[in-house]
């Protein structure tokens, strides 16, 4: 349990007062081949209200609708909320399945806790999640070049953000909140597919530093960094950012997703898969992890990033005034490899701990 966590009230027996409210309009499907990437809704979403008071209501799955809000609310003004991306997959046998959506749930709670919402029990919103997807799974797409992506935010709300309260702890804390979740089938995230993108690398702009909160899932990480991939794609034209730290300009992350990098040591020829934020490597696949990287090694091997792309290699990275060539896609095979082995993890070709099926405890009940 977190720090805040007195404010855990409710969701643990929630799921059992479950309130469902089916559309009576249900909207056209898209086909999978036409699919944009958080472009379309499906026809319900997942509400929970949550006060200092009650703690959490009962939640409620019903027709997708407008939010109603005070223009005061906290989350306009100070951008006190968090989101997840989970992701969902109609799998070979037809089965749907999430995946590793623990880990969603734990880096949910870690976020809540650092921007002081209420905590909630992760297995609980889970089995809420689930009976949502039970209800729009018809919407779950039946490409293997598409999936279900899960948004669940939690947004302050109710409160005016700069009065002083003085019966609390802090002012900026509010004594409301809302958490819902949407469902979204997607195609891919970048359009082009499984092709090599460009970078740009530029250290004037910086995303996170050390004890701030770029390891959180928030929106206020995101906002300031549209300007700088505008102008990549705009002006420099590059598909997205590697985001650099440091006098020594270490790489970080690209965009909003992990990097991973491929090349042979100085020692002699072993191999090594370096990556700068989370990351898996299986034993058996015999490279040795490394916990980050610097330019003098991104030119001799692989390249490749991955988060809601599921794998994108690099080709390319501009880096102050010069155009550093990654033979991706010539040298080595590693990144078809990650792709592969991931993607035939995710639609159950290979059968993994790190998929959740989703008809688990979830019966449908209008």
């Amino acid at each position: 349990m977190s720090k805040h966590g007195a404010y855990l009230w409710g969701v643990l027996e929630n799921f059992k007062d479950l309130e469902v409210t089916l559309t009576e309009t249900p909207q056209p499907k898209p086909k999978d081949d036409e699919l944009i990437f958080g472009h379309n809704f499906t026809d319900h979403m997942l509400s929970i209200e949550w006060s200092e008071q009650r703690g959490w209501d009962k939640p409620c799955i019903h027709p997708v609708r407008e939010l109603l809000i005070h223009p005061a609310a906290k989350v306009l003004h100070i951008a006190i909320e968090l989101f997840e991306g989970m992701k969902g997959y109609r799998c070979v046998d037809g089965k749907i399945r999430l995946f590793r959506a623990m880990e969603n749930m734990k880096r949910m709670r870690r976020t809540a806790e650092r921007a002081s919402l209420p905590d909630f029990d992760g297995g609980e919103l889970l089995r809420l999640i689930k009976k949502l997807i039970t209800i729009d799974r018809d919407w779950v797409p039946r490409s293997e070049k598409c999936s279900l992506y899960i948004r669940p935010p939690t947004l302050h709300r109710g409160d005016i953000p700069l009065t002083l309260q003085i019966s609390r702890p802090c002012f900026f804390m509010s004594s409301a909140a809302k958490l819902f979740v949407l469902l979204s089938p997607v195609g891919p995230y970048f359009h082009t597919g499984f092709k090599p993108v460009t970078l740009l690398a530029d250290p004037r702009f910086v995303r996170a530093w050390p004890g701030s909160c770029g390891s959180f899932k928030m929106g206020a990480n995101y906002a300031p960094t549209i300007q700088v991939q505008d102008h990549a794609m705009r002006e420099m034209d590059c598909q997205q950012v590697l985001w650099l730290f440091g006098d020594d300009h270490k790489l970080t992350e690209v965009g909003t997703m992990n990097l991973f990098m491929y090349w042979i040591n100085e020692q002699g020829g072993q191999r090594r898969a370096g990556y700068t934020t989370t990351a898996w490597i299986d034993s058996t696949w015999n490279y040795t992890q490394i916990s980050s990287g610097t330019f003098s090694a991104v030119g001799e091997g692989n390249v490749w990033a991955g988060t809601a792309c599921v794998v994108c290699p690099i080709e390319k990275i501009l880096y102050q005034g010069q155009i550093l060539e990654i033979p991706t896609m010539t040298k080595a095979k590693l990144t078809n490899r990650f792709f592969n082995h991931l993607t035939d993890i995710q639609y159950g070709r290979i059968p993994h701990s790190w998929m959740e099926g989703v008809d688990d405890d979830t019966e449908v009940v209008a």
